[in-house]
């Protein structure tokens, strides 16, 4: 049923002029999914609030309800007397319903309240829809959707996820929010996060760290105490740009977390060296963005200075760990041998202040449309890195759209990596036999059968003019044959 939702969804979107891509159809599915949640929920507390013989205050006032705009009915079915369509729907999305949700982010004492998240998600979205015929369609679809069991949210985030990845894989911009979801597994199952242990993504993009490490520390015998622990103080994110802020709260709610703690903020001007005690957390798993050449005032807040988006997100993270907390993150394997100042600077803090005790060598692929290699660095934070676990992933075949990365090509990783494991994939190297002038982390594989060298140019010409000289040679001989 709930597939059958979303391909009618697809199919009602394509038909308006104002939606042109799939991070469109992302977008304005993820604030009409978002409104038909809240009401759900809301129904939901007003019948327990029932059932207590207590008063229950609705957060959204009677005309800004779902049932009151959305979807009217009248003896169950949609009341299509004062369903309002066309110009009007739109009027009243664009100039009643947005302004007023709006409103809520100033009334909101606290950032991690469900008032200040549908603020916040309306003041940094527009409606899109042009026409009200279409969104009334959608309102339909969507309205026969039903957040309120937990196989019902399952089944919807699965997906919900599945237009996530889609939309990664229709551009560039897309792709900055989805990170493969077999390679966040694996990263999560090394880090082994425990109920009471807080984790933290400062770049959660569409929250997929954060929700599967959910579904990790999710088990069916978690008592009322633990449950709540896993809901209210357990999965922290922040995210700068505004779509990837609605996406990863809606993925969050659609997976389980009602009111999710991500904060839409830049991570990048926190100063790192303000960062207490209090603010730091036991797990940080994330694939923060390369490349963005921040401003010379962002790098202030940093005692390593680039314009390397991601080098600046790692000193964050590293600060942001408590000590002996872990941390998996994913950049670029160009960070472990590039000669810069900045780089040399940042490897020997890593190595100096925590235990780099993996590195998982990704295979090009890994992220599709993503024209660089990449590795995940794993740590602890308060110790030296004595000795650098290597592992360099190979599936056996060249990983796309149609063949991408599966758990199965992680298995054989998160095996061996408990034991630190020799194999012909994987290594140690130790750090007192680094140069101290550069800590150059390249992955260079002792185990692989060494390449055959390469032939000299002018060893290939010779080469060339013998082929040619015996094929010369046979031609004539084929010739004295006829």
């Amino acid at each position: 049923m709930f597939e059958n939702a979303f391909n009618n969804i697809d199919r009602v979107l394509r038909n308006d002029e104002g939606l042109a891509s799939e991070l469109d159809y992302a977008e304005q599915t993820s604030w009409v999914l978002f409104l038909k949640y809240l009401d759900d929920l809301e129904a939901d507390r007003e019948d327990n609030a029932a059932l207590e013989g207590l008063d229950y205050t609705p957060i959204l006032a009677a005309p800004y309800r779902w049932q009151a705009w959305a979807a009217p009915k009248v003896d169950g079915k949609l009341d299509h007397n004062t369903a309002m369509t066309g110009a009007d729907l739109i009027d009243f999305v664009n100039g009643d319903l947005f302004p007023y949700l709006k409103k809520f982010r100033d009334g909101a004492t606290d950032p991690d309240t469900l008032d200040y998240k549908i603020g916040e998600i309306f003041s940094e979205i527009v409606n899109k829809f042009r026409s009200g015929y279409t969104l009334r369609d959608v309102l339909e679809i969507v309205d026969g959707l039903s957040f309120n069991s937990q196989a019902a949210k399952h089944e919807l985030s699965d997906l919900y996820e599945s237009r996530i990845k889609r939309m990664g894989n229709a551009g560039r911009n897309g792709g900055e929010y989805y990170t493969p979801r077999p390679l966040i597994r694996a990263m999560i199952k090394v880090t082994d996060p425990q109920i009471g242990e807080s984790v933290y993504d400062g770049a959660c993009g569409s929250a997929g760290f954060l929700c599967e490490a959910f579904e990790y520390l999710r088990r069916d015998d978690l008592s009322a105490a633990q449950w709540d622990t896993l809901q209210r103080k357990t999965f922290f994110g922040q995210e700068k740009k505004s779509l990837a802020y609605v996406l990863g709260v809606m993925n969050m709610i659609l997976h389980g977390i009602d009111a999710p703690s991500i904060r839409h903020t830049n991570t990048l001007t926190e100063n790192v060296m303000d960062i207490q005690e209090r603010d730091r957390h036991d797990i940080v798993l994330a694939n923060p963005p390369f490349g963005g050449g921040e401003r010379k005032e962002v790098q202030q807040n940093f005692p390593i200075k680039s314009g390397e988006t991601a080098y600046l997100f790692l000193q964050h993270f590293m600060r942001k760990l408590r000590a002996g907390g872990r941390g998996a993150i994913v950049i670029k394997n160009t960070f472990l041998s590039n000669t810069d100042g900045a780089s040399v600077a940042l490897r020997k803090e890593l190595l100096e202040t925590c235990n780099m005790y993996t590195v998982l060598d990704c295979p090009g692929g890994t992220f599709q449309g993503a024209g660089v290699k990449t590795v995940v660095l794993f740590f602890e934070k308060g110790s030296k890195t004595r000795s650098v676990w290597y592992y360099q992933l190979d599936p056996g075949r060249s990983l796309g759209k149609t063949n991408p990365l599966n758990d199965a090509d992680l298995a054989d990783f998160v095996a061996l990596q408990t034991d630190k494991a020799e194999s012909a994939q994987s290594w140690s190297v130790p750090v007192d036999g680094l140069d101290p002038a550069t800590w150059d982390l390249s992955v260079k594989n002792p185990n692989a059968p060494e390449a055959e060298a390469l032939r000299s140019p002018e060893q290939i010409i010779a080469d060339m003019l013998e082929r040619d000289a015996e094929t010369a040679q046979i031609l004539e001989d084929i010739r004295g044959m006829l």
